[in-house]
């Protein structure tokens, strides 16, 4: 048995209905005034939300006394691999003393507390990328895991490794704590894991020698485990428990979990999206001096990060609280001198990252332990609600051997189709078509480029989705149509909550099927509120109900749609408006009979992943479908926006952290709303954040139903030509952002990357969010304060090149730069190749066959490196090689030449590139520019053109105009006297 401290809640009367009349009135009285608050007000409401003290597993397990917990010897593995309640019930009663070097498949420990065996199991696995997989779980009750999360399983099995057993049960003669010792049996990784027996039990994970992270060093690891007989919950165990009169039951009772994982030579930590908060994660907790302390709470520094996803309207900055998503995945990183200690003395340096990933969607809160006084080591405390103990540790060299870990289990961002790379414009909501065709008309009378326009909840019939409203919106066919033929596409929301009503097929059909979310009683349809008013909820963790939801998007189905109509989720938090929280009861019942405690946090990911599929098989191309809600996985199934933000200049700079932590977190198709959605913004802030928001990897304007519109064009013809070059710098970057896309697709690195990607072992940049790196090229500083005439720029080691005047800078350096309203500085970094699309287009597809401009960068030996992708934008045909036209390019000795990635095997090959290349800039102020004459071209243009003409700009820049080289083949130019 696993004992349990008292539960403490904050107790709150619960709501009573004397009558049906009553709860009839009431009900509608809330809703209205739900709804008109919601558009009214908009404003963060902290009392609709919990805190740690109000939710009773944080409140018991923050400040828990540790407990004597350790672990058994190492278990005999049974003759099969699977692992049932049974068999490993069976095998953990044969023990030996292990022979050193003896493999394990998996290596399994039973867990002791107070020195009495528990119910609990320890489990250990290896992988061939460097990772291992520590899992505690009860064999005799086992918990949930969510599926469909991972990649599949065969995958995750095809990584698996072996365990050299170095020592099995043996005193460490440093420390004199009983030890046993895994070695990874994988080429090339030098990973060992050390399992300390005694209490306090931990586990230490070392690579090439060196401890890089550490299990229950702060001894808070705790797995409350229900009754062995009932399955229910334990006698004593608080179960029912209130909050804002909505009641959870808890029949299982305490079922939390609770564990810490230290990063030693970690002097900051990354990831637990999504907050609205910094890069580096700040300190919540510090460890207490006194009992003093800890009965008062004076060491708690805030809130707790918070897993949890909610419906959160006009979010607050700079706070902790947790939003529409949840990846519990941290990063941490820590540079030093080779020779001494943390301070910046410029000498030689050497750097330690490594990550987790806590595989578990139950609400859950962390803490960071981040004592400045302390630069060697960092430390986080889960305490998640439910669910299984799954932890991913990733101890990687580098941050991009992270990412690839990450990847291999969780899987990378799904290629896009090239058209959700432009500009999207939207707000809640275009009127009717004439507004649509108005607007539409807009961006071309403007010349200002865009691909996308969306539709909000106002387009349906009633709120009943997949349906038009017949006054507003009578020939939606021909409305998608006429958007289509200026190569153009539109998108609608479609929201996972389902209009109670007998006259609407979906509704019917559903609820004929027993598809909807029961209440837990087990047996009734849950009814919530919502944007239709009384609303169910599809169960979209059930199989069979994504591929019911997924075939309703054919287009036979969806009256009014066309092969040019794209998808929208809003609201899959789920947003239940008379909820808890805004959000489903806890105890609700899903399939397999699973409580939506345990669910929670993937069940915005599972709505996304149905839609997502509807859209592939209605014409078996690529998808494209936005989501507010998120978990680890939704990489692979679409991008995801930052949701309600305002229109202010806090929310513009929170932008940037926001964005980079969810590339950091393998999740890096985001953006925020450009402009704010709540709120009007200035021309100014409209400005700046157009200049910004061309850099977000998806990029939208959007805006609330209250606020005043706000298209590129309504504010003066001077912002009017500032918005358009900003729009239309995104439009020139697309060949790089592709290509990046194409890289994280086979590798996990993020679009836009904070500084210290590239430069880990300055320390200058470990907590730098006020700019970012595009790819591993360019440099940006966004503006992001109001009249700003300069910005503190600072470079890192290296050779960059100023974008705007092709000032050479040698880092690291620090200056002020001067801007006006024109500039967004842009700095090129020496040893980059940027592409770029000079020509002025209406959208992606007109500038299909353009040719592109290649900007060299050389570093201080000359050279430069860059990579070029494409292919036909939409169809899956670029998992094969002659379905893509991959290139590497470099430049050295004064030539540019390509070489192609994966040579086709085909002798026909599925994608014709026909681009060519317009313009190869080579920047710097390199006195020998001067004396280049021309440049030869190999192969040649054509029989009688095999050179090509050189000039020079007035910056310096070399240009080679008009080589016209096809990039489909592989060629080489070079400079000549």
């Amino acid at each position: 048995m696993i004992s349990t401290t008292t539960t403490k809640t904050r107790a709150s009367r619960p709501r009573t209905f004397s009558s049906f009349p009553f709860f009839f009135f009431s009900s509608f009285f809330f809703f209205f005034f739900f709804i008109f608050s919601l558009v009214k007000v908009g404003a963060f409401k902290a009392q609709d939300f919990k805190t740690y003290e109000t939710s009773s597993f944080c409140n018991r397990h923050r400040d828990a006394a540790p407990k004597a917990y350790s672990i058994g010897k190492l278990i005999v593995p049974s003759s099969s691999s699977s692992s049932s309640a049974s068999s490993s019930s069976s095998s953990s009663q044969e023990r030996s003393n292990r022979k050193e070097e003896e493999d394990e498949d998996e290596a399994s420990f039973d867990v002791l507390l107070d020195d009495m065996k528990t119910s609990v199991e320890m489990k250990l696995n290896a992988y061939a990328n460097g990772a291992v997989r520590l899992r505690f779980d009860d064999i005799l009750h086992p918990r949930y895991v969510p599926k469909d999360v991972l990649v599949p399983e065969e995958t995750v099995k095809a990584l698996q490794t072996k365990w050299v057993v170095e020592r099995n049960m043996e005193k460490n003669a440093e420390s004199g704590k009983t030890e046993t010792v895994l070695k990874m049996v994988a080429s090339g990784m030098n990973v060992r894991v050390r399992v300390e027996h005694e209490t306090p039990l931990a586990v230490v994970v070392e690579r090439d020698g060196v401890e890089v992270m550490a299990f229950n060093r702060e001894e808070t690891f705790a797995f409350e485990t229900v009754d062995d007989v009932s399955g229910l919950a334990r006698e004593g165990d608080n179960t029912v428990e209130t909050f804002n009169s909505h009641t959870d039951s808890r029949p299982y009772g305490n079922t939390a979990i609770s564990f810490d994982v230290s990063f030693p030579n970690a002097t900051d930590m990354y990831g637990l999206p999504e907050r609205a908060t910094s890069l580096s994660l700040k300190s919540t907790i510090k460890r207490p001096s006194s009992q003093e302390e800890v009965d008062q709470k004076l060491h708690h520094e805030s809130e707790p990060y918070r897993l949890y996803n909610l419906d959160v309207f006009e979010y607050e900055s700079e706070s902790p609280f947790g939003l529409y998503g949840s990846i519990p995945m941290l990063l941490a990183h820590g540079s030093k001198n080779v020779n001494g200690a943390g301070n910046d003395d410029g000498k030689a340096r050497e750097t330690i990252s490594s990550g987790m990933y806590f595989h578990n969607p139950t609400e859950t809160y962390v803490d960071i332990v981040k004592e400045e006084s302390s630069l060697d080591e960092r430390t986080s405390h889960w305490m998640a609600e439910s669910g299984a103990l799954d932890l991913f540790l990733f101890p990687g060299m580098d941050f991009a051997s992270i990412h690839k870990m990450y990847g291999d289990f969780l899987g990378t961002t799904a290629l896009p189709p090239l058209f959700s790379l432009g500009y999207h414009q939207c707000r809640w909501n275009y009127r009717d078509e004439q507004d649509v065709e108005e607007v539409d008309a807009g961006f071309d009378e403007h010349d200002i480029p865009y691909d996308v326009i969306w539709l909000d909840i106002e387009h349906t019939d009633g709120k009943r989705y997949m349906t038009w409203d017949s006054t507003k919106f009578p020939t939606p066919e021909r409305m998608i149509n006429d958007i289509a033929e200026k190569g153009r596409k539109m998108v609608v929301i479609i929201d996972p909550h389902v209009k109670k009503d007998d006259k609407y097929p979906i509704f019917k059909e559903a609820e004929s099927k027993q598809y909807y979310v029961k209440k837990n009683d087990k047996t009734t349809d849950f009814d919530g509120w919502c944007w239709p008013g009384s609303s169910m909820y599809l169960d979209v963790t059930n199989p069979d109900v994504r591929s019911w939801w997924a075939s309703k998007f054919a287009l036979d189905s969806y009256k009014g749609s066309t092969p040019d109509l794209y998808v929208w989720n809003d609201m899959n938090e789920p947003s239940v408006f008379n909820g808890p929280e805004i959000t489903m009861q806890k105890d609700l019942i899903h399939h397999g009979e699973v409580e939506h405690r345990e669910v929670h946090n993937v069940f915005g990911m599972y709505y996304h992943m149905a839609t997502a599929e509807g859209i592939e098989k209605r014409q078996n191309e690529r998808p494209f479908v936005l989501s507010r809600a998120f978990f680890a996985g939704t990489q692979r199934i679409g991008p995801i926006w930052t949701g309600d933000n305002a229109a202010d200049w806090e929310h513009l700079r929170v932008s940037v952290p926001m964005v980079l932590t969810l590339g950091l977190t393998g999740l890096p198709f985001s953006g925020a709303d450009i402009g704010g959605f709540f709120g009007n913004p200035d021309s100014e802030l409209l400005v700046r954040w157009y200049q910004l928001g061309a850099f977000y990897p998806f990029m939208r304007g959007h805006a609330h139903i209250d606020t005043k519109r706000r298209e590129p064009w309504l504010f003066g013809d001077e912002n009017t030509n500032l918005i358009r070059e900003a729009i239309r710098n995104r439009y020139r970057l697309l060949p790089t952002f592709y290509a990046l896309f194409d890289e994280n697709s086979r590798l996990g690195t993020p679009i836009v990357r904070p500084l210290f990607y590239a430069f880990p072992d300055d320390p200058r940049v470990l907590r730098k969010d006020d700019c970012f790196m595009l790819g591993d090229a360019l440099l940006v500083y966004p503006v992001m304060e109001a009249g700003a005439s300069q910005i503190e720029i600072y470079l890192p080691k290296g050779v960059w090149y100023d974008v705007d005047t092709n000032e050479k800078h040698f880092g690291p350096k620090e200056f002020m730069k001067k801007v006006t309203m024109r500039d967004i500085p842009q700095f090129q970094r020496g040893g980059s190749i940027l592409i770029t699309k000079e020509r002025a287009r209406r959208s992606t597809k007109a500038q299909r066959n353009d040719p592109i401009t290649i900007s060299i960068a050389p570093d201080e030996k000359g050279e430069a490196r860059g990579a070029y992708y494409n292919d036909d934008g939409i169809s899956f045909a670029h998992a094969s090689p002659s379905g893509r036209n991959r290139k590497k390019l470099w430049w050295s000795r004064y030539a540019l030449a390509t070489s192609t990635y994966d040579p086709v095997s085909s002798k026909v090959p599925f994608f014709i590139d026909e681009t060519e290349v317009e313009r190869v800039r080579v920047l710097g102020d390199d006195e020998l520019n001067a004396s280049w004459k021309q440049a030869n071209l190999n192969p040649p243009r054509s029989p009688q053109k095999n050179t090509s003409d050189v000039a020079f700009e007035s910056n310096g820049v070399l240009n080679i105009n008009a080589p016209f080289s096809s990039m489909h083949g592989v060629f080489v130019i070079g400079l000549v006297k």
